[in-house]
């Protein structure tokens, strides 16, 4: 009975415990849901209180804008008003303008009519007294106008040409003076070197045995000279000299050089005759550009291209018409400078114009041009100035003079040059015909080399083993003799030797 009493206890205190568990939560419960109450009343009082920020922040924005709009809007009718009254105001001026413009045209209209009748007055009146003259003088009005003019105009024409011929006589007389005077004073401070035009170069040796070496076995060497050089080498009964023969002064120099370097050595075979050859052509070359510097140093003449001191030193090695070419033009250059100094010109241009006068007589490529207008293209092609190539191109008046320069490089051309008469003509035409022989022979394909030797008496041709046959190399001579007995004017007769030969090189290592 104990035990169940203390069972019902513990029930009972459970239970009591439960209850008292369950109202807590209760009161728990409502407590979460007041405080939840709270803050969603909270939360919406701030939503409110922010919607009506935003709705205020709004409004005002959009009476910001509402002002600004009515502010522009008032602006322009302002401009408008403005712009209008201004146009009202043009409209007026205009219309008062225009009413000025009528009352001007009135009165001038008005003087106008009555200009127009006094005119008329006066016409009548000049007339009047034109048919009284008329009939007193018995001549028309366009008569004595005629004799009027005609008489003023021989008076007029007779006071001119008075005038003129005395202004001529005294320029002529004036002209003539200072003409000899600059030309006298010129010639006297340049001196002219002359030197004798060849076309042959004598070679010393020191003995008749150096002959035979030269000569070599079955003339092997001499030929090999001939073919590296296209210089004729005549071996004759003259003692201790061997003669050079080319027209062309450059190709003799090589061949002397290279004679005496292969004298001096001792060894002349083939290969060392062209070893020595080439090796001579290229010195020459320098020697040929340092000599062109050098000129123009000497001349004081600055800026030239390197290719025309090139051709200014190749001028060593012609003649002109019994002159050094090189000598006549350095002459040329200072005859020049002293003339332009004379008459107030450019001295530095003037020179360089003398200078440059005759490179057409030296270019590597020489086309059927004159030399003046040959030389003023390889000028123009290394970018001289214009007054120097209008020298250049009318030194022979083959172009018209357009600078004061030209006719002062044409008068020292002359005063430094010496042209025998007839000699001009025969000396270029000798040249031309030699010229025209290579050239003719080098137009066929093999074809390596051509040298007119012995006057234009003969011509080597020169033909690669390879391309030209034995056969082909005599169809090649008959072919190219018959082209010079059409196409050309020579005197006697002209030789054509096609030489064709074949060289086998191996070195060993």
């Amino acid at each position: 009975m104990e035990i169940v009493l203390i069972l019902l206890g513990l029930i009972g205190g459970g239970a009591a415990t439960f209850f008292i568990q369950k109202t807590a939560l209760k009161a728990q419960t409502a407590k979460v849901l007041k405080n939840a109450e709270i803050e969603a009343e909270n939360i919406r009082k701030e939503r409110a209180l922010q919607a009506k920020e935003t709705f205020l922040k709004q409004k005002e924005e959009h009476e910001i804008f509402i002002k600004d709009r009515e502010r522009k809007l008032q602006s322009n009718e302002d401009r408008a008003r403005s712009k209008e009254k201004n146009i009202d105001q043009k409209l007026e001026e205009f219309e008062r303008k225009e009413q000025e413009i009528e009352k001007l045209k009135s009165t001038y209209e008005s003087k106008f009519e009555i200009l127009e009748l006094r005119m008329q007055d006066a016409d009548k009146t000049q007339q009047k007294r034109v048919e009284e003259l008329s009939k007193i003088s018995n001549m028309s009005a366009e008569d004595a106008k005629k004799m009027l003019m005609e008489a003023l105009t021989d008076e007029a024409r007779t006071g001119a040409m008075a005038t003129i011929k005395e202004i001529t006589e005294e320029a002529k007389l004036n002209a003539n003076r200072e003409a000899r005077k600059i030309v006298i004073q010129s010639i006297q401070r340049v001196a002219t070197e002359q030197a004798i035009e060849n076309s042959v170069t004598v070679f010393n040796i020191e003995s008749d045995e150096v002959k035979g070496r030269i000569i070599g076995r079955e003339g092997r060497n001499i030929r090999a000279i001939e073919a590296a050089t296209g210089v004729e080498i005549i071996v004759d009964d003259t003692p201790e000299a061997i003669i050079l023969s080319c027209f062309d002064p450059v190709r003799r120099e090589i061949a002397r050089l290279a004679l005496h370097q292969l004298v001096s050595d001792g060894r002349i075979h083939p290969a060392r005759i062209e070893e020595v050859v080439a090796k001579t052509r290229k010195q020459l070359d320098e020697e040929i550009a340092e000599t062109g510097r050098r000129t123009c140093i000497d001349l004081e003449i600055h800026g030239l291209h390197p290719e025309l001191m090139r051709m200014i030193g190749r001028m060593k090695y012609r003649s002109s018409y019994g002159q050094n070419l090189l000598q006549h033009s350095r002459e040329v250059a200072n005859l020049c400078a002293i003339m332009a100094a004379e008459l107030g010109l450019n001295v530095k241009l003037a020179k360089r114009a003398g200078l440059l006068h005759d490179i057409g007589k030296v270019p590597d490529e020489e086309p059927e041009l004159p030399h003046a207008i040959l030389g003023m293209k390889v000028a123009e092609k290394f970018g001289e100035k214009g007054e120097v190539l209008n020298a250049i191109g009318a030194h022979h008046d083959e172009i018209e003079m357009t600078t004061l320069i030209s006719p002062i490089v044409q008068v020292c051309d002359a005063i430094s040059g010496a042209r025998p008469g007839a000699r001009r003509e025969v000396v270029e035409a000798y040249i031309k015909r030699i010229k025209d022989l290579e050239s003719l022979a080098l137009s066929y394909d093999g074809v390596t080399s051509a040298y007119a030797i012995q006057a234009g008496r003969e011509l080597r041709v020169l033909v690669e083993a390879e391309k030209v046959t034995d056969q082909r190399s005599e169809e090649l001579s008959f072919t190219i003799s018959q082209r010079i007995q059409t196409e050309m004017t020579y005197p006697g007769q002209v030789k054509v030797t096609v030489i064709r030969e074949k060289r086998s090189i191996s070195i060993a290592k």
